[in-house]
């Protein structure tokens, strides 16, 4: 039997039906002092989207956005720096930056190296 999802003692039904205050104070100190502070223009943007969009995903820059009860099931594109990469929100998500789950990295897989590339690649056999 699967655990239902608790954050820090409170079920999600309960997290959505919260204030946005109320929520705030269940987050970690950096992230809580982000919001209090207040959301950015292209983060209320982002905020909006969300909510007019049903089911239709969202594209953005804003990498600090931190995920509220909000967002949850939603579908955002998260600018990487080159790319969009997709991000499904779901429950473990909470309280963490948007950006923490669109990587700007690519994983690096080395090959072998090409013609040229070094003076022993000239005896590499051509396939």
């Amino acid at each position: 039997m699967p655990k239902d999802f608790n954050y820090r003692g409170k079920t999600v039904e309960e997290l959505q039906a919260m204030s946005m205050d109320e929520f705030i104070r269940l987050l970690p100190s950096r992230m809580r002092r982000s919001l209090r502070r207040g959301l950015s223009a292209e983060q209320r943007i982002v905020l909006e989207k969300l909510r007019r969009n049903k089911g239709k995903p969202v594209r953005t820059h804003a990498r600090d956005l931190v995920i509220v009860p909000d967002m949850l099931g939603k579908t955002i594109h998260c600018y990487t720096g080159k790319e969009f990469r997709e991000v499904q929100i779901n429950e473990k998500m909470l309280g963490h930056y948007l950006g923490e789950y669109a990587s700007p990295m690519a994983i690096v897989r080395h090959g072998r190296p090409g013609i040229g590339a070094s003076r022993s690649s000239m005896y590499i056999p051509l396939k």
